[in-house]
């Protein structure tokens, strides 16, 4: 279990958000201050930012659609794809986080996953969710 844990660490360490639009470097919500729910514990929101996103789009190359295509063969966990959409949604949350320290963020409450398929074989993660700006509660 803690091999994978330490896989998956250092596939997001290994992601950079390479936004097509500009994104600012300079500031990012920590990921401890994302939540799914619509409170932060410990926290009061203070102040709704309104909705903040990150997308990316991504397609598996020609090598790795073979691959994976063989792993359909025995059956079970289709390695090559799962590497793929862990590197999208780590990008694409990156990337979310970028911009809700951009307009003075510094937690997402809300925060959800979707996926498309835009064509055969390339698929848009977006990750989004609502930018708080939150204080320990007293």
């Amino acid at each position: 279990m803690n091999d994978k844990l330490g896989e998956l660490e250092r596939a997001q360490q290994s992601v950079t958000a390479n936004a097509p639009y500009a994104v600012s470097q300079r500031y990012a919500v920590s990921q401890h201050m994302v939540t799914t729910a619509f409170t932060l514990d410990g926290f009061r929101v203070v102040r709704t930012l309104g909705v903040v996103r990150g997308i990316t789009v991504r397609s598996r190359s020609i090598f790795g659609t073979i691959g994976g295509s063989l792993q359909t063969i025995v059956g079970g966990n289709i390695t090559a794809f799962t590497k793929l959409c862990e590197h999208a949604r780590a990008e694409a949350f990156d990337i979310l986080l970028q911009h809700a320290g951009e307009i003075g963020a510094n937690a997402v409450i809300g925060m959800r996953y979707d996926a498309n398929e835009i064509m055969n074989g390339v698929t848009e993660v977006l990750a989004y969710g609502t930018a708080v700006v939150v204080e320990p509660q007293a």
